[in-house]
């Protein structure tokens, strides 16, 4: 009994050992080394963001200014692109589960995300907006959102949703899932209004003539959108930012910005 027991103890020891051995070499690889070793880089995308990353209902591709610069960053790393559905409410936990290699669809960089995530230098920057119909004649200015009997509402766990409960005190503030859920409420009219950004805001200009755009007289919250990676890897996180850098430098951000209308948002710094 007594050998036994000193047998299961070496093991224990070899174990832990091992591991200590073995988990610094995982790190020591990087993610950047990861990426030139499998030829590829992942990149989490949501497929609904206009403008950003939108899935063409006709053709089934994605368009919009991070669906080209996605194919971009990895041509700049000499390796084949793959694209990694993703979205707001599961991006933080496809990247810590290692799904994919970085977030590209114009990621509102919060410190609430900035806890679970890490962000490259801002590439755009947006304020939020308010769509409602062009039949509510009392919603004509920003003010009038947030009166008595007003319902606004907020895609959950995005920072329109925390801005909306913490600066709004008379409006009844409701949370949905989908996107698309608040569009249909407004529609409805279950609901007077609901909060957005500029790139969203200019989806419901193009495709649905019953909405109006409120625009605050000033900036509501600008908030810098940024590429996200997994934490604790510096080496990878500079390489983001080198890429965002260039896009500045060379002008491809601003050419694909202006393609799709999002030059007013674009981060010069």
């Amino acid at each position: 009994m007594g050998m036994r027991i000193l047998c299961m103890a070496c093991a224990s020891i070899l174990s832990v050992l091992s591991a200590e051995i073995v988990a610094p070499c995982v790190a020591a690889e990087g993610r950047l080394q990861k990426i030139a070793e499998t030829k590829q880089l992942r990149v989490c995308s949501w497929p609904d963001y206009y403008a950003i990353s939108f899935r063409n209902p006709r053709t089934g591709a994605l368009e919009g200014l991070d669906a080209e610069l996605a194919p971009a960053f990895a041509a700049d790393l000499g390796v084949r692109l793959t694209v990694v559905e993703s979205s707001f409410p599961r991006f933080i936990d496809d990247l810590l589960s290692d799904r994919c290699d970085v977030g590209m669809f114009a990621i509102g960089a919060t410190p609430a995300r900035a806890q679970h995530v890490a962000f490259s230098q801002p590439y755009l920057r947006s304020g939020i907006y308010a769509v409602t119909t062009q039949t509510n004649d009392g919603i004509r200015r920003w003010e009038d959102l947030d009166r008595a009997d007003n319902v606004v509402v907020v895609q959950k766990d995005t920072y329109m949703d925390g801005y909306a409960r913490s600066a709004m005190k008379a409006a009844r503030i409701v949370a949905v899932n989908r996107p698309q859920e608040r569009e249909e409420e407004v529609q409805s009219g279950r609901a007077d209004a609901f909060l957005t950004d500029y790139p969203y805001g200019q989806r419901m200009l193009a495709f649905h003539p019953w909405a109006r755009l409120i625009v605050p007289d000033v900036p509501v919250q600008p908030t810098p959108y940024a590429y996200a990676v997994a934490p604790g890897d510096a080496e990878w996180l500079e390489r983001v930012n080198a890429f965002v850098t260039a896009i500045k430098a060379d002008g491809r951000l601003e050419s694909i910005a202006a393609r799709y209308n999002l030059t007013p948002i674009v981060a010069r710094d």
